[in-house]
């Protein structure tokens, strides 16, 4: 045993020489390569960033943006492209497109035309959250993460210098006056001009003119129990509020101007108090900045308009970016969108939306000249309304302002009685939104039909309520809408000739006549969809045009038919993705005046 011992200690000996610095040696090498390969690694991913030579290539990021704001997002656009952005192994190239709001809603929800619009974005920034809330309540899946605020601006009233000093020379004008004072004789009494007559505040359509609608929040919000907003649903039933709403749609001059901009244009063309028959118009802080410099038209006016901001709680844009989901969405633009976000909210890429007119948390600046445009501190922002109350609002002011004529096919079959969310049915949700909708509505014309198998006898539809003014048979339309329940199958296409031959030989000239169908399954029995195609052709008239809107409550219903259907007549798609979506949906749609 002595002489293993022995032997082990002279290896160890023989050993401790050379083979050690050998291994040693090559330990090193081996180590210098790693590591020189982990350094080339860095250096070389930087060189591709830098070169924009990206191994899966390069992607780009499609930007839809409001014009207010659209020339300042591609100068950050820019200053992004700059930092050589790389996602995913990708080189991102951003691509900003200036488009209305009303056009990107449409195109999302109603099918994107390419050849019109170019290829369809990835991320949508609009003026106010009230177009993210419209595209969710038609489709919220297309909306990938919930929208953040990248700047504000808020509403101010746009008038010639001579309205716009006396307005601002009288004390304690609020919000919350206009009702009053739009709907008084001499309404520019209230600033001691009753020589001027009245105040005609022009209101384009709420739906598409943003402005308009926060400005109907807050004349709303002094009903509310703060003073300042925001207005709920529960609010849209009270006397005083209807009685509110009711005075604003009359008061609205009877030449008011489609939009925002072309009323902007009749006050510049004529300078005068009430001499474009208007005295002023709800506008965003940029937009009329924008105006009175010619950003968008290239040639400022003659005279530029004046802004005032009321008191009480300013109403104000909050340009949300709105990330969208869909087939078209990669996760190189999902990534790539949430990144240009955070880098729009640094404080460099902020002061380029302040230098463009808008208002932005860290930074003061103010684009010089403004004419016309006082940059007034705002101390109290209006807490606007939540998106099923923002649709209740536009869909309210529609119905009373076009005195709509509009017949509702409701879905009765079997499957309304499943899970809707919150532990109450589909058909529960359903009777909850129609019965909200006809009590809030001021005026127009509602009927109310039903849809299943066998309803009627052999029929699968029966008429519940004829269509007729809503302030004449509320009742009538309530209780039918109380006694929906769940029968049998679905038979939508025999159920939609019927309603569709009877709105035509009881179409109400002068007004926007229209069928809503909301229903939660694929056509079952009955007639074909090519067969609903050949009939509905054969009925149709160009003098009697009557869109068919569906709201498809839930995954059953079969997409492609009723979208065809909805193209077909001029109406719109909405999807419902359970129950509880059903009230901002149908608020939506019925807004669409």
């Amino acid at each position: 045993m002595s002489r293993h011992r022995t032997l082990r200690t002279r290896v160890r000996r023989g050993v401790a020489g050379w083979p050690v610095a050998v291994v040693g040696l090559v330990a090193l090498i081996v180590l210098g390569v790693l590591g020189w390969s982990w350094l080339g690694g860095v250096i070389e991913r930087r060189a591709a960033a830098e070169a924009g030579d990206c191994a899966e290539g390069e992607a780009s990021l499609r930007i839809a943006s409001t014009p207010s704001a659209a020339d300042a997002v591609r100068d950050v656009a820019k200053a992004w492209s700059a930092t050589r952005p790389v996602v995913y192994d990708h080189c991102i190239r951003v691509e900003v497109q200036s488009i209305d709001s009303e056009v990107v809603l449409d195109g999302l929800t109603q099918g994107w035309d390419e050849a019109k619009l170019g290829t369809r974005p990835h991320a949508w920034i609009t003026d106010s959250m009230l177009w993210a809330n419209r595209l969710g309540a038609q489709n919220r899946a297309l909306i990938g993460a919930a929208p953040q605020s990248i700047a504000a601006s808020p509403v101010l009233l746009a008038m010639p210098e001579e309205g716009a000093t006396a307005m601002q020379a009288a004390a304690g004008f609020r919000w919350t006056d206009l009702p009053d004072i739009m709907s008084s004789p001499g309404g520019w009494d209230r600033f001691g001009q009753a020589a001027w007559g009245p105040f005609r505040l022009a209101m384009p359509d709420p739906t598409t003119n943003a402005a308009t609608a926060m400005a109907i929040q807050s004349a709303l919000a002094g009903a509310s129990p703060e003073g300042k907003g925001p207005v709920t649903t529960a609010m849209l039933d009270l006397d005083p509020v209807k009685a509110t709403m009711a005075s604003l749609v009359a008061a609205k001059p009877s030449q008011t101007p489609a939009s925002t901009w072309e009323a902007l244009g009749l006050l510049a063309d004529k300078p005068t108090v009430n001499g474009a028959g208007i005295s002023a118009v709800p506008v965003f802080e940029v937009d009329l900045y924008r105006h009175n410099t010619g950003k968008d038209t290239g040639t400022p006016p003659l005279k530029p308009l004046y802004g005032v901001a009321p008191g009480g709680p300013t109403p104000v844009a909050d340009f949300p970016f709105v990330a969208l989901a869909g087939d078209w969405v990669g996760e190189a633009q999902v990534r790539a969108a949430q990144a240009f976000r955070e880098f729009l909210t640094q404080p460099a890429q902020q002061k380029i939306l302040a230098a463009s007119g808008l208002r932005v948390p860290s930074s003061t600046d103010r684009p010089k000249p403004s004419p016309g445009v006082r940059w007034a501190t705002m101390t109290e922002g209006l807490a606007p309304a939540d998106s099923t109350t923002t649709q209740q609002i536009s869909a309210t002011w529609a119905a009373a302002d076009n005195g709509q004529v509009v017949t509702l096919l409701v879905d009765s079959s079997k499957s309304m009685e499943e899970p809707g969310g919150d532990g109450k049915s589909r058909m529960e949700w359903l009777r909850s939104a129609l019965s909200g909708q006809v009590s809030r509505s001021l005026s127009g014309s509602v009927g109310l039909w039903e849809f299943s198998a066998q309803v009627d006898g052999d029929l699968p539809y029966r008429e519940l309520v004829p269509t007729g003014p809503v302030v004449e048979q509320r009742q009538a339309l309530l209780d039918g809408v109380a006694g929906l329940k769940p029968l049998s199958a679905t038979q939508l296409y025999t159920s939609l000739v019927a309603l569709y031959k009877d709105a035509q030989q009881n179409y109400q000239t002068g007004k926007r006549n229209s069928i809503v169908v909301l229903t939660d399954g694929p056509n079952d029995g009955g007639l074909s969809f090519d067969e609903l195609r050949a009939q509905l052709d054969k009925l149709k008239r160009a003098d009697r045009q009557i869109p068919v809107s569906v709201i498809a409550i839930g995954s059953a219903p079969e997409r492609d038919p009723l979208t065809k259907i909805t193209r077909s007549t001029g109406g719109a798609y909405s999807v419902a993705e359970d129950g509880k979506a059903i009230d901002a949906a149908l608020a939506q749609i019925l807004s669409v005046g």
